[in-house]
Order: structure tokens, then sequence, then C-alpha cells
């Protein structure tokens, strides 16, 4: 005991002292407070005046602290850092922040969980959100991504039905594997998302050692309007390290519930500054139809063998955020925030995230959250927006449009969008080219012998708590027919018959 008082004691005295004459405590219109411990009231034993300013302020603006959480990637934490370009990829893309070797472009990332709510334990299996956002001297650029290369889905308009499926039951208000497998039995394109979900890399060690991809394809534009679809990919120089046992999530979940903030913290704050190297996949669009999926579908990937990866440069996180609210929780992303020589392509899940994306923000913070600090963009922002909540853009200009004597209206052929050929006449129906098994099937067979067996432990863990028999089977259907090695040690895991399986998914089969 004795020992604990000193040590207590010379850390008292060791802290830093206050100082003399601190700042006035201030109502948020700057007038001094006279005192902020006591409410006035009608005498000693009188109610609270209402004419208590400071007091109404101050419970109302308490009451207000919360905004809306996010839908999804409720739980996360952010860094900042900067990106410095390997070369002058000109040739490519006219995007000034690959304009000369060595540039510098400032940027802020935020890591994410994509299903559990704020507060969650930071140890679970669910993909991981990683958006990078780019300050450069066009404007900014939101790659918006995620630690697995591909998705459950391919359409925009299944995205509230799949979130919905994983979301906790509306009714007993826990997450439950019957219902997010109920959804993914009708959707064989998730095959290969759910196996990359269900292996070693579905809970990542902290957020330093994962890699990250923009899962979508995108276009790189250049000067001369020429453009290319292009897939971003950035790998952590920490090398890939996940929690492969549940005995490992226990004891990290019992240890620390936010362990990779704890891990990001500590590590950025000991000067060891984490680092990935960003990558692009190149392919010319008279090549989208040289393979036997299709290259715009979200949930594959564009193989290396094929499409070669061409070094960009590398990121480095060096600084944590001063407060978390203003910048970790205020930050906004989307994948619509582009600069010129990026654009999107026509994926039709990336087609809905260009809206939906900004409109979450837009409700969650406010028609101007892009003028927010941590969002607001370097480069001069130059608009004629009026208005709305929160707008302290202070535009000095009596002219809000545009043409006028002052600003006549003229194309600038630099930042033209690039134009693109169309065919066909407009339809509501599937993709041609689905491939729903071949990526799964290949990702399976080149694991090791004790990856594979921890996979299908994961997936029989969730999968085996189904009441449905039909659902179970159509689910080992799935994984069947991507390998049927695969498809039958699960089986044998959650206690479906192989034949019954296959007959669950023939109609597939038949395809």
């Amino acid at each position: 005991m004795q020992t604990r008082s000193l040590l207590l004691t010379a850390l008292l005295f060791s802290a830093p002292a206050l100082a003399n004459t601190p700042p006035p405590l201030t109502t948020d219109s700057g007038a001094p407070v006279g005192t902020n411990q006591s409410s006035k009231t009608a005498g000693p034993r009188g109610g609270v005046l209402l004419e208590d300013f400071h007091l109404i302020e101050k419970l109302a603006r308490f009451d207000r602290e919360r905004i809306p959480e996010r839908v999804v990637h409720a739980r996360g934490t952010g860094a900042y850092g900067t990106f410095e370009s390997y070369d002058n990829f000109s040739k490519l893309t006219r995007a000034s922040i690959f304009s000369a070797k060595g540039k510098k472009t400032p940027m802020f990332v935020r890591f994410s969980t994509v299903i559990p709510a704020q507060g969650s334990p930071e140890a679970v299996r669910d993909p991981r959100g990683f958006a990078l956002k780019f300050y450069t001297d066009e404007g900014n650029w939101d790659l918006v991504g995620n630690d697995l290369p591909v998705f459950f889905i391919r359409d925009a308009i299944k995205f509230p039905d799949m979130v919905h499926s994983l979301k906790p039951s509306p009714i007993t208000n826990k997450q439950d594997p019957n219902r997010f497998f109920d959804f993914f039995s009708h959707h064989p394109e998730s095959t290969h998302m759910l196996t990359q979900v269900y292996s070693d890399l579905g809970i990542p060690a902290n957020y330093r050692q994962m890699n990250g991809h923009g899962v979508h394809a995108f276009k790189f534009v250049n000067a001369k309007g020429e453009y290319k679809y292009v897939k971003f990919n950035w790998f952590t120089q920490q090398g890939v390290k996940g929690l492969n046992t549940p005995e490992e999530v226990a004891r990290v979940i019992t240890s620390d519930y936010q362990h990779a903030t704890t891990d990001l913290y500590t590590t950025i704050g000991a000067g060891k500054f984490p680092s990935w190297e960003l990558t692009v996949q190149v392919l010319d669009p008279k090549e989208l139809d040289k393979f036997p999926f299709d290259p715009l579908d979200p949930t594959k990937v564009w193989p290396e063998d094929q499409v070669p990866a061409i070094k960009l440069g590398r990121f480095t996180l060096n600084k944590m955020p001063d407060n978390f609210f203003q910048e970790t929780e205020q930050s906004a992303f989307s994948p619509g925030v582009l600069p010129p020589g990026i654009e999107p392509s026509e994926d039709r899940l990336l087609q809905g995230r260009l809206f939906s994306y900004a409109d979450t923000q837009r409700y969650r913070i406010g028609a101007n959250y892009q003028a927010l600090p941590v969002n607001r963009a370097k480069a001069p922002v130059n608009n004629n927006s009026q208005d709305g909540a929160m707008n302290f853009a202070n535009t000095k200009s009596d002219v809000n449009y545009e043409p006028s004597v002052t600003r006549e209206t003229q194309d600038v052929p630099a930042y033209l969008l690039s134009s693109a050929p169309l065919s066909g006449t407009t339809q509501q129906r599937a993709i041609d080219k689905t491939d729903n098994f071949s990526q799964a099937g290949a990702f399976y067979a080149a694991l090791d012998a004790g990856a594979k067996e921890r996979l299908v432990k994961n997936l029989a863990a969730d999968l085996g708590q189904v009441k449905d028999a039909r659902v179970k089977a159509r689910m080992v259907g799935h994984f069947y027919m991507a390998n049927p090695d695969y498809g039958t040690k699960l089986a044998k895991a959650v206690n479906v018959k192989v034949d019954d399986a296959k007959a669950a998914v023939a109609p597939l089969a038949a395809r």
C-alpha cells in the first residue's frame, strides 16, 4: 500500500500544472460565464429560472451531442497521413495526384466494421471498411473501399435488403444466421464474398495488418479524353495478420473490446507509422468481353496474371485526430467524390452508391457536410450552392447564379467528363455473365489444409444454426458448386446430405 501511495503521489506531482489564468469559460456566443456550478433559482428553495440562458444552452447542446449513427460502418477509427506518387502517370490519367514522381498529397483514412453498431467489439467476423480521402490540389478524392476485394451483391437495388438481413432482427434485436442465410441462399453471387469473410481474413488482427480494395471498377481518363477501366488495391507493408481461432478472438475481446483502435493509437503514438502501397489494374475497354465473367461485376476480382498491377505510390499514416467526433465521426465519404481524371464505371452497385453514400451524409450531418474541416477540400471551393443548415462558406459575391455578365457560361475542355459508346435498350434484368462460383472455388483451392478446415468450421458455426432445411441445403449447394470438396466437408459439418444440396441448386447448375 505504501509503494502504491508513493507512486500515486509521484504521478500527481509530475502532472502538468494548471495555468494560473486559464481562459474564461464562455457561452457558444462567446460571453463569459459567471458560474458553471449552480443554476439561477428563485431564492434558496425556489424553482430554476428559465432566464438562466447558460443553463438552457448547456442542456440543449448536450441533448443534441449525438448525430444519427451510420446505418453501416458505424464503428470506426480515423487517422491522417500522406500519399506519395511513385511516378508521373499522366499517360493513364490527368488526375493531378499522380502527375509527378514524389508528389505528396495529404489524406485522411477511416477504418470501420460494417454491420455492428457504435461501441461494439472490433474483433467480430465482418468486412472492414477502409475509406481513403485524398485532399488533392484539384479537389477531394474519396476511395471508399473494404479489406476484401469483392462484395456480396452486384446490384444496388439489393443493398437495403442485404443490410436488413445482416442487421439484428426487428423482433429479437439479435443478429440471426437464419435471416442472413435465407437472404444469401437466393443470391448465389454471394458465395465468393462469404467464402472470404469466413476465411482467416474475416477477423483482421488490427487495422494496420490488412489490405484494402476499391472493389469496384473505375475509369482513368487522360488529357486526351481516352479512358481505361481500373481497379484499385492497396497492400499493407506490415504484413497481413488475422485472428484465426475462437480462442484468439475471445482473448482479445475480453482484454480490450476496441483493440484495433488501441493498436492504431499506440502504434502511431510511438512513431511507428503504418503504410500501404497503392496499386492499380488497368483494362482496355476492348478487353471487357474477353473474360468468362463480367469485369464490372463487384463480386469478381481481376486475375493479376491477366491484368497485372501497376504500383502508383505509397501512403503512410502519421497522426491521430485531435477530436474523435469532429474528425472521425463527422468524416464523410462517397465514391462520387472524384477529381478530374478519375470517373465511375458502369458497375451497377457502384452506380447506386454514387447517390446513396452522399445522401446518407446529408441526412446524418447536413447539406453542408463537405464544408466541415475534415471533409473540406484543400483546393479552392467555388460554386453557387446557397444556404442550408450550418452553411459557413463565407461567400461574399452577390452573384450566386450562372450565367451572368461577371461569369459567362463556358465549357472547360480539360475537365469535361469522358465519352463512352452506348448500345442496346433500357432494361431490368441480371447481367449475362454471372459466373457465380468459379472464383470462390479458386479461393478455396488455394488455401492450405489448415485454412480450409478453419473456413469450414467458421462457416458451419453460423450455418449450423439455420433451422430451415431448404435454406441450409441451398447454401451448402452453392459452396459445393464452387468446389465439391468444400461443399462436401461443409455438408458433413452441418448435417446436410450432399445429394440434397445438389438437388437444391440443380436449376443453377443447368444454366
